[in-house]
C-alpha cells in the first residue's frame, strides 16, 4: 500500500479539531471528515462532548473556523458539527461499509497526539466485524456501549478519534473511535464505526429527527461536574452521580447543590450513575424546568427544581 499517495488524496477533506473543556479547565484535539463544501463535518461525539467552544482547522485550505453542534448520538458516538462562514471546502469520498471484509488492507489518518499539521497514517488489517466494545469517559466515569464496530490491526492514539479508515482506493468506511484497551500478542489494535452507519446517523440528525440517544441542538445544563461516587465509609457501594465541581450562579449552583453532594434522581427518574444521569440530560434543553433529588456528605436529601441553561454537548 502506497501510504503517502492515499493520504494525499484523502488529507484534504479532513479537518483536525480543537474543543475546549470549560468545566475541566482542559482540552480534546480530534479529527472530523468533511461531507460538504459549505462546512459539515461527522466526528466521534466524545471528541466534541463537554465542549465550551470548539474549533476546527480544515486540512486543504488551512483556514481555523468555529464550529457549533448541529447534533449528536451519544449511544453510538457520532456527532455533526457545523463549520462558521466555510465554503467552497473539499470533501472526503464515502466507500461502502457493508463491503469490507476481514483482511482487507486499510489505513487509518488522523490527528494523532493533537500536533495538528499534516494528519498521521498508519497502516491496518481488519481483524473482525460487528464488534461490541466499551468506552469509557475518563473524566466523568460514564460509559457507552458501541455494537457493529470493526476491529482493526492498527495502532490508533489520541486525536485519531473522528477520523477515517479507509480502503486501498482512499475511501472511508470507517470512522476511528477507539485504540483496544490492552495489548494483543498479534500487535495493537483499534475499533472503527462502520461509515454506513455514521452517516445515517448523519442525516437523521441533518433531519431534525431527536431519539433517546440523538440531541438535536443546543443542551440543557446544570452547570456541574460529576464522577462515579466512591465506596461509603463502611464499604457499602453508593449509587448516584457524586458531583465534583458547580459553577457559580448556574442551575446547580442555584439550587444548593455542593461539591461532595450525590445526584439520585433527575426528572422523576433513578440516577444510579453519571451514565445514567448524562442520559436522562440528553432529552433535555436549555429552559427545561426538571426535579432534582440528591443526598448530601451527611446523608440528608434534598430536592430542589432547576431551570436548565445551556451548556456543552454530552
Amino acid at each position: 500500500m502506497d501510504l503517502p499517495a492515499l493520504a494525499a488524496r484523502v488529507d484534504p477533506g479532513l479537518v483536525h479539531i480543537n474543543t475546549r473543556l470549560g468545566q475541566q479547565n482542559g482540552g480534546v484535539a480530534g479529527t472530523g471528515i468533511v461531507l460538504s463544501a459549505s462546512g459539515e463535518v461527522i466526528t466521534n461525539n466524545h471528541v466534541i462532548s463537554g465542549g465550551t467552544s470548539i474549533e476546527v482547522t480544515d486540512v486543504g485550505n488551512g483556514q481555523t473556523y468555529s464550529a457549533t453542534v448541529v447534533g449528536y448520538d451519544r449511544g453510538h458516538d457520532i456527532a455533526v458539527l457545523a463549520l462558521r462562514n466555510a465554503s467552497d471546502l473539499q470533501t472526503a469520498a464515502i466507500g461502502d461499509s457493508s463491503s469490507v471484509a476481514v483482511g482487507d488492507a486499510t489505513a487509518a489518518i488522523g490527528n494523532a497526539g493533537g500536533r495538528g499539521g499534516t494528519p498521521s497514517i498508519v497502516a491496518g488489517t481488519v481483524l473482525a466485524l460487528d464488534q461490541t466494545i466499551m468506552v469509557t469517559d475518563d473524566i466523568t466515569g460514564s460509559a457507552e456501549q458501541l455494537a457493529g464496530v470493526i476491529r482493526v490491526a492498527a495502532e490508533l492514539q489520541p486525536g485519531d478519534s473522528g477520523g477515517p479508515l479507509v480502503n486501498t482506493a482512499g475511501q472511508v468506511v470507517g470512522i476511528d473511535t477507539a485504540a483496544a484497551t490492552a495489548p494483543r500478542s498479534s500487535g495493537a489494535e483499534g475499533f472503527a464505526i462502520p461509515i454506513n452507519d455514521a452517516i445515517a446517523i448523519g442525516k437523521q440528525i441533518d433531519a431534525g429527527i431527536a431519539s433517546p440517544s440523538i440531541h438535536i441542538g443546543p443542551t440543557g445544563a446544570l452547570g456541574i461536574v460529576v464522577q462515579t461516587p466512591t465506596r461509603a465509609r463502611d464499604g457499602s457501594a453508593v449509587s448516584g452521580a457524586l458531583v465534583t465541581g458547580v459553577t457559580p450562579g448556574s442551575p446547580g449552583g442555584q439550587s444548593g447543590l455542593a461539591a461532595g453532594d450525590v445526584i439520585v434522581s433527575l426528572d422523576g427518574a433513578v440516577v444510579d450513575s453519571p451514565t445514567t444521569m448524562i442520559t436522562l440530560l440528553v432529552g433535555h434543553y436549555p429552559g427545561d424546568l426538571v426535579p432534582l433529588t440528591w443526598v448530601d456528605p451527611s446523608g440528608q436529601q434534598h430536592v430542589a427544581t432547576v431551570v436548565l441553561e445551556v451548556g456543552p454537548p454530552t
